[in-house]
């Protein structure tokens, strides 16, 4: 099964520029936590999800209106090819610990997203194409607790 088969192609994205309340706003009104962040030429650049939000807002003590995307959004972005297979996507986000990646092209530009949700419902709609265990393996390696790195205070 190939990640196009499953991935969810209508998404939305913000840009650098955006701001935090205006990224937030695109996840309450399209119900998702994860935001892929693109460039002008729709390349993608970067992600935010609602965590990233509200650590940046709570530890830049300033408004989200007045935070850019581009000052809180994660990269090197772990990206998947639509024609790749799911399992392959499914290990990529074993190693990263990641539940979403981001589907580009092969130019760079965003196609839309595979998330552990997509994969899981089509496992039961697709009977057995996704193993179980593969999917479970995967999930314990996302949910696996990451060492604490201490911080001066």
């Amino acid at each position: 099964m190939k990640v196009r088969d499953i991935m969810s192609a209508n998404i939305q994205a913000g840009r650098p520029d955006s701001d935090l309340a205006a990224i937030a706003k695109l996840m309450w009104d399209h119900d998702c936590g994860f935001v892929p962040i693109v460039d002008a030429a729709g390349h993608l650049a970067g992600t935010i999800t609602d965590r990233d939000i509200c650590v940046a807002t709570a530890t830049r003590r300033r408004l989200p209106e007045h935070i850019a995307a581009a000052e809180v959004m994660k990269g090197p972005v772990r990206a998947v090819l639509a024609d790749e297979s799911v399992s392959a996507a499914l290990e990529l986000m074993k190693k990263h610990q990641v539940r979403r990646l981001p589907v580009i092209d092969d130019s760079g530009r965003l196609q839309g997203i595979l998330s552990m949700n997509d994969v899981v419902v089509a496992a039961e709609k697709h009977n057995k194409a996704l193993p179980a265990g593969e999917i479970v393996a995967t999930m314990a390696a996302i949910c696996a607790h990451r060492p604490v790195v201490a911080t001066a205070a």
